[in-house]
């Protein structure tokens, strides 16, 4: 599989992103986007790496368990373009899985990943991002009326992410960046500089 792939390739998945973006942070286990249909996840394995691409959905821990159970070589997991989760629940557990089971996490060069795809890729126990790759962060929404800019900070969905991110090892400041970096329809899109700040890559 070629992972030097251009910034523009993530043009497949434009139909899908705006209605991804404002779930992919959303955590509501039982949320599922029409959209995931047509960008469903899919993983390629060649030799010790796996190659994932599309939007993470309800059975991203089955599909992780059954690549390795497959692959059991599998060290890394390279993330070529991934725009978003359908459900927050499942992606955090993703993540937990992957470090269980000690799995290096990479972004491939001019790849991406956003919003729910950046807390995959925390799983990692060593995470790099190729040149040119990007990294997306937003604030989530329901896909209703609530925003986390709506609840107080005191609320425990903040605290469930907090201490996700704190289990990976991440500064807590990510979430709340995260939250002002821009609204749950839109991205933004982190420097080098603020990727390392906020501990998202080891090496």
């Amino acid at each position: 599989m070629n992972t030097k792939i251009s910034f523009l390739h993530s043009a497949k998945w434009l139909p899908v992103l705006l209605s991804v973006l404002i779930s992919s942070c959303a955590f509501s286990p039982e949320k599922k986007e029409s959209a995931q249909s047509s960008a469903e996840l899919t993983i390629e394995v060649e030799g010790n790496s796996a190659y994932l691409s599309g939007v993470l959905g309800a059975d991203l821990v089955k599909q992780l368990s059954d690549m390795v159970r497959k692959n059991p070589n599998v060290t890394d997991l390279v993330l070529v373009d991934v725009p978003g989760s359908v459900d927050q629940q499942a992606t955090m557990e993703g993540a937990r899985l992957i470090r269980r089971l000690g799995l290096n996490t990479h972004i491939a060069p001019t790849g991406y990943v956003l919003s729910g795809g950046v807390d995959l890729f925390l799983g990692g126990v060593t995470r790099s991002i190729g040149a040119g790759a990007g990294v997306g962060v937003h604030s989530w929404s329901d896909g209703t009326r609530v925003v986390a800019k709506s609840l107080s900070v005191t609320d425990p969905v903040h605290a469930a992410y907090v201490n996700f991110y704190l289990e990976m090892g991440v500064t807590e400041r990510f979430y709340w960046f995260s939250l002002d970096a821009a609204p749950a329809d839109r991205v933004y899109f982190l420097s080098p500089e603020e990727v390392y700040d906020f501990q998202l890559a080891t090496e």
